[in-house]
């Protein structure tokens, strides 16, 4: 039966695992073989300063970011030390699609709605999805992470095997505090830097993140108009289409050919039609020319989908099926 690991989207708060408490000294975890760090960890936030003097970055923006900074050692912890979580589609479902997460949902909905038409009307891009990114990657606003960013991809950009994208992607966030949409004490995020209620990475939020309050910052922390029109930029430039929608659950006749299943079996719906997939209920979502994959994500016997052009452009959000779907999924429930 096919499994997933639990993206990183999934808030750390999801489980509570009981685990030996960290090291009390540094030294011993950066002594791990396998860190990437060679020498001090003030010669290497030297160097990252002459790097990103060198791309523009005031000596006053850095003498801000990086204030105090050291080797966090809960975010070596958490790199090194991840648990492992491997889940079937249906207990993924059961863990994100919650009645409270739905409740929580059509509230953030309806103290928004205005904005969500004005989101809508200039992306393209339905408030239904909006949801559900915002739900899963935030819980709508209420958990955002609280690590400071600087310090947390410092910290993984001396030790972690990933080195040179940490180190990317911390001087894209030293770029976003030199044109002053936030400042170092309120840049914070996961412990792998992934920022405010979308959960950008640095880099994502210089390409997507936009200023919808019109205040002159992009404030993806605590502004809901910044959190949503972002969300949408986003998806409209990973090429989600107007008027259009993800998916749809749907049933197979009896005997359907689990081999013609799968994100690259793309054909028109009205083959699918003739094959016997029938939608759970109303109608079919997309015009009989429109192509569209048939997904099992347990296999044959469980939950069976039609997933339309729109979905490709969840899976660049996040790179997961799963994760496509359970966006999808909340979002329908909540405008249901």
């Amino acid at each position: 039966m096919p499994v997933a690991t639990l993206p990183a989207t999934v808030p750390h708060t999801a489980f509570m695992i009981p685990r030996r408490p960290l090291l009390a000294a540094i030294p011993a975890l950066l002594a791990t073989p396998a860190l990437a760090q060679t020498g001090s960890f003030a010669g290497f936030l030297s160097g990252i300063r002459a790097d990103a003097s060198r791309a523009g970055i005031s000596a006053l923006t850095l003498d801000r970011a990086f204030a105090g900074v050291q080797p966090n050692a809960k975010v070596i912890e958490r790199e090194h030390h991840q648990p492992e979580f491997t889940l079937t589609w249906a207990q993924y479902r059961d863990l994100l699609i919650t009645d409270k997460r739905i409740t929580a949902g059509r509230a953030a909905f309806q103290r928004n709605q205005p904005l969500f038409q004005r989101v809508q009307q200039q992306y393209g891009v339905s408030p239904s999805v909006i949801l559900g990114i915002w739900g899963l990657e935030s819980s709508f606003g209420t958990q955002t992470g609280d690590f400071h960013v600087v310090e947390a991809l410092a910290t993984l950009a001396w030790t972690s095997g990933r080195s040179a994208f940490f180190r990317s992607e911390l001087i894209a966030a030293l770029h976003i505090l030199d044109h002053g949409d936030i400042t170092p004490s309120r840049m914070t995020g996961s412990y792998a830097g992934a920022m405010g209620q979308p959960q950008f990475m640095p880099s994502s939020y210089l390409r997507y993140a936009v200023d919808f309050e019109g205040n002159g910052r992009r404030d993806i922390w605590s502004s809901t108009p910044d959190v949503l029109a972002s969300i949408a930029n986003y998806l409209a430039a990973s090429g989600w289409q107007a008027g259009g929608t993800w998916g749809q659950s749907v049933t197979l006749p009896a005997g359907f050919n689990d081999a013609d299943t799968g994100r690259d079996n793309r054909r028109p719906l009205a083959d699918w039609l003739r094959l016997g997939v029938r939608p759970i209920s109303g109608r079919l979502r997309a015009q009989p020319d429109q192509r569209a994959a048939v997904l099992l994500p347990d296999g044959s016997g469980g939950d069976a989908f039609l997933a339309y052009g729109n979905f490709a452009a969840i899976r660049r959000y996040n790179p997961s099926d799963f994760y496509a779907l359970a966006v999808g999924l909340i979002g329908d429930d909540i405008l249901a």
